[in-house]
């Protein structure tokens, strides 16, 4: 078995590049299921935020795959003009990476919140949709569970952590307030919800967009305003602030779409999706301001800030080390499992005599052999995962080894020596 991924991020590339190889939730489950076909493949899950896409597979030992190629099969690309943006790791390097990538440290908002739950969200889908194997299944979880103490135990900053509080952020540095500001959000997603939540807790007037199409009650953050996503367009003139965060792969806005709106005043526009939201030449057109994601990052580490990185290193480093220790006892596993069950097997038998002469009823009899037993099996399974954290890999395979042995010959004579009354 063997761990690989591939990823391309904002350190490297830019928005339109991304957007190449960005994922709707849509198109996730449809490379999925192209994914998880190919010959070799045990496991793969597909993560596709607006600052990243990664890939990561498990394999069979001894399998060669190009992950590149592969995502230009899925994406219909047909030359090596983009490989210079990705990233390749294997092993150890690649389970490092995503730790860190879970609790933020690999972000362009250090420690920021919404990784986390976007590296959950991309195991839900993977499993939800029987992508997922055993061994991704265990890196994520563990991945996650370290990133849930990272979030508890440091703290990067005093500042919130999301994309909406960092371009805020920048905007007023810009001298550009949004309190008392007539702002729409285009999008009613988990972003846009965000943005939406935030602007109107800054002091703004607050309206959402919403689709008609959507069945049921759609819910808008309190306190805002919605309007049909289809009248946006007769909002604009009156809006000094528009934020776009959806999941769209067509453009909310457009230049010739603006330039039929009657602006006379500065209009700033944001536009945090990828892929883009807002066609970028609307910036030419008069009385606009125009950010991209890209934009808005943080460029200098304060010494609280590298405090908290070391921090969350030392707890990653003990979390990744259980990871590892599992992964390099995984081929034992199944053995362990057996040990496990022998050495259960065996109290069984040498506590039979004494429990079938204790003065209780018979279902209590069986429900005490049944709590006996998982007991024996929990106590070998604890013993044997902390012996191998304080051994070498070669030791603890000959204690495997000689455990075998010994259950071999052992367990076959257990009833025997109950039948002496020994």
């Amino acid at each position: 078995m063997a761990i690989q991924m591939i990823g391309i991020d904002h350190s490297v590339a830019a928005i339109d590049i991304r957007t190449v190889f960005s994922f709707t939730q849509k198109k996730t489950v449809e490379a999925l299921e192209i994914i998880k076909q190919e010959k070799g493949i045990c496991g793969c899950v597909l993560l596709s935020t607006c600052n990243r896409m990664e890939l990561w597979v498990s394999t069979e030992e001894g399998c060669v795959i190009t992950l590149y190629e592969l995502l230009c099969k899925i994406r219909a690309i047909h030359n090596d003009e983009y490989q210079k943006y990705f990233t390749e790791r294997k092993e150890e390097d690649a389970v490092q990476h995503l730790f860190r990538l879970a609790c933020g440290l690999e972000s362009r908002i250090l420690g920021e919140d919404q990784i986390l739950t976007q590296v959950k969200g991309a195991l839900v889908t993977a499993r939800e949709h029987y992508a997922a194997d055993n061994v991704l299944e265990v890196l994520f979880r563990m991945a996650v569970t370290a990133g849930k103490k990272v979030r508890t135990n440091v703290t990067f900053s005093t500042g919130n952590h999301s994309v909406i509080h960092r371009a805020l952020q920048t905007l007023r540095q810009e001298g550009l307030e949004v309190k008392g500001k007539k702002c729409m959000v285009i999008g009613n997603g988990e972003m846009g919800k965000l943005a939406a939540t935030v602007l109107q807790q800054e002091g703004a007037d607050v309206t959402v967009t919403v689709r008609q199409y959507r069945s049921g009650v759609v819910q808008i953050p309190q306190g805002c305003r919605r309007i049909d996503y289809g009248k946006r367009m007769g909002l604009i003139s009156s809006c000094d602030f528009v934020v776009s965060a959806t999941a769209s792969p067509n453009y909310t806005l457009t230049k010739e779409g603006l330039q039929a709106v009657d602006l006379d005043h500065e209009l700033i526009l944001v536009d945090l999706a990828v892929p883009r939201d807002i066609d970028p030449e609307v910036q030419k057109l008069m009385y606009i301001r125009f950010y991209d994601i890209d934009y808005f990052k943080v460029d200098v580490l304060s010494e609280k800030m590298k405090a908290g990185i070391r921090e969350a290193e030392s707890i990653l480093k003990e979390q990744m080390e259980e990871f590892c220790n599992w992964y390099r006892c995984l081929d034992v596993i199944p053995r362990i499992g057996k040990i496990k069950e022998e050495v259960a097997t065996d109290l069984d038998l040498r506590l039979y005599k004494i429990l079938h002469q204790l003065p209780m009823e018979v279902f209590e009899k069986e429900t005490l052999e049944k709590q006996i037993h998982r007991a024996a099996q929990k106590v070998t399974n604890k013993m044997l995962f902390e012996l191998r954290g304080r051994i070498s890999d070669a030791a603890f395979r000959e204690c495997i080894d000689g455990l075998e042995e010994i259950y071999a010959c052992q367990v076959s004579n257990a009833f025997d020596f109950n039948e002496k009354g020994e």
